[in-house]
């Protein structure tokens, strides 16, 4: 077995495999998460020349729908190539995580081990879709990397500006995923300095001119995008996308008594790659001591990345897994040697396997259970596929609060660059630059080719907005379908014809 490890690209290639089987039950649902939908439509448009925020709005930066682009162009412009890009993504961070405790001098096996637990576990808490949480992974574990074997290769040396470039540029990019990535890249100049620090060799002058090198690297990412913005004469937009709007989210933030049961459930889901690793650090063991204290530390750094949008989605939750994959993959190997088994190896295999079967159960009694996209039809897709026979295509249609995915599956288009239905018709409004009313009431004046409501999910529109929904139904549109959902009917509209 060690023989193999040490062939070329054999561990990202077994990433890949493991990632492949844990995420295959993403190659069903047309809709895991909505952000994902969301990031569909940006990328079309932008192949399409419509830029980021002005020609699909939002207020996370473009790094997802880049990789969309990226995606499209080598698995063709499908929903299949985003949920390909989300294994490669997994598999790219579980090699990364793998090569870090190696860095970190983490034995073979217990490396191996943290790669295959985050490859493996990668499916929980709506991580099945390709969300921004699974798309920065790898740009941080690599900075992460390189701030590892350079702080151990630099010795009681400060780091080299080359590798704080490095590092910055991969933090830089993360940030164009998700603005949250700043926690992680201030650990990650941590890692990098620290050594130094401790041995009193980075004098002062030294320390703040890397600190202004890897901050002007996190920053160039960014600096370009709103120079190319500034061209276009839209840095005005993609200021208040990414900064001010995050802002007024921050201010929607969930009550301080509902966070303890919304950090409730994650925990749990997490219980298997928490207790083992607790299993690697109790008693703590000299030989793997600054892996567990690095491991231990990434973990509150990602917890605080995790709590900074005050919102405690689930996805936001795979944040801690990389960290958490790490120790684990330590408290197999500690638990293995533990149990004194004749064949160590075999032990850390199958306990990986059960945790992996773990988090396999936990998505697949779900899809199962429902249904859709195996023993009936997945109901987005039968959305799209209404709307794709009743129209032409390219035509606007107005999703009052279903899924924006189904817009890119039906070959339509947004009847407003503001088309995520939370924001336009529901309770996160005030994240918008503009009046949702008045966007709301522009869209119905310009008659969209259809109009999609979830009936089931009615009250998640405010009332307002659901008043000139129905008014607009009642003058202007007939129901041409129905289609069933969980809580209830997705009405199409269709506009009425003249003879009817």
């Amino acid at each position: 077995m060690r023989r193999l490890l040490d062939l070329p690209g054999i561990v990202l290639v077994l990433m890949l495999v493991v990632a492949g089987v844990a995420r295959a039950f993403a190659f069903l649902p047309a809709v895991i998460d909505t952000d994902e939908g969301l990031y569909l439509l940006q990328a079309r448009a932008w192949r399409e020349g419509g830029w980021p925020f002005l020609a699909v709005w939002d207020m996370h930066p473009p790094g997802a729908p880049a990789l969309f682009v990226l995606a499209f162009t080598l698995f063709g412009e499908r929903l299949v190539a985003v949920r390909l890009l989300g294994v490669v993504a997994v598999a790219a961070t579980a090699s990364l995580l793998v090569a870090l405790a190696r860095g970190l001098g983490v034995g073979r096996a217990a490396a191996v081990a943290g790669g295959l637990l985050y490859a493996a576990q990668s499916s929980l808490l709506s991580g099945l879709a390709t969300n921004t949480e699974i798309l920065f992974a790898p740009f941080v574990t690599a900075a992460l990397l390189i701030a590892v074997r350079a702080a151990r290769a630099s010795g009681e040396r400060a780091i080299g500006f080359a590798s704080l470039a490095a590092m910055g540029l991969l933090i830089g990019f993360a940030l164009l995923i998700k603005q949250v990535v700043v926690f992680e890249g201030c650990f990650a100049f941590a890692v990098a300095v620290l050594p130094a620090l401790l041995a009193r060799t980075l004098l002062t002058t030294a320390l703040i001119s890397r600190a202004l090198v890897y901050a002007a690297a996190c920053a160039l990412p960014t600096a370009v995008l709103f120079a190319v913005y500034g061209m276009f004469g839209a840095a005005e937009v993609l200021w208040d996308a990414l900064v001010l709007a995050p802002l007024r989210y921050r201010g929607d933030a969930i009550p301080p008594e509902l966070r303890v049961w919304a950090i409730t459930t994650p925990v749990v889901t997490l219980l298997p790659a928490l207790g083992l690793a607790v299993v690697a650090t109790i008693p703590p063991r000299r030989a793997s001591g600054h892996a567990l204290l690095f491991g231990w530390i990434w973990l509150m750094v990602a917890s605080l990345a995790i709590a900074a949008p005050g919102m405690y989605f689930l996805h936001y939750f795979l944040i801690a897994l990389p960290p958490l994959s790490l120790l684990g993959g330590i408290g197999a190997v500690r638990l293995a040697l533990g149990l004194r088994t004749p064949a160590p190896a075999v032990a850390v295999a199958l306990f990986v396997a059960i945790i992996a079967g773990y988090a396999l159960r936990d998505e697949a009694l779900y899809r199962l259970r429902s249904g859709s996209g195996l023993w009936r039809p997945d109901p987005p897709r039968e959305v799209a596929r209404v709307l794709a026979a009743e129209l032409p295509p390219r035509a606007p249609v107005f999703l009052a609060n279903y899924h924006v995915a189904v817009i890119f599956l039906a070959g339509m288009e947004p009847a407003s660059r503001f088309v995520f239905p939370a924001q336009l018709t529901g309770h996160h409004a005030e994240v918008l630059p503009v009046d949702p009313d008045v966007e709301i009431a522009r869209i119905l004046a310009s008659r969209p080719a259809a109009i999609v409501i979830d009936r089931g999910w009615t009250h998640v529109i405010r009332a307002e907005a659901l008043t000139a929904i129905e008014v607009a139904l009642t003058e202007a549109y007939e129901r041409a379908a129905a289609v069933a959902e969980e809580r209830g009917p997705v009405e199409i509209w269709r506009l009425r014809r003249p003879d009817g």
